[in-house]
């Protein structure tokens, strides 16, 4: 009779797990950048005082 060979599947898990931190660690860079940009843009109003009150 021939003989028959059987390889044992490698687990896909391994894989998927290492995909999903690349995608994370992607997501995190983008948002991180997201944030960055605009927390800095900031307002500052004219405060300059008028009071023209003389005694």
């Amino acid at each position: 009779m021939a003989e028959i060979k059987i390889e044992k599947k490698k687990p896909v898990w391994p894989w998927i797990v290492a995909v999903l931190l690349i995608a994370a660690l992607i997501y995190y860079i983008f948002l991180k950048d997201n944030v960055t940009q605009s927390d800095n843009s900031v307002e500052i109003e004219n405060t300059t005082s008028t009071d023209n009150t003389t005694n």
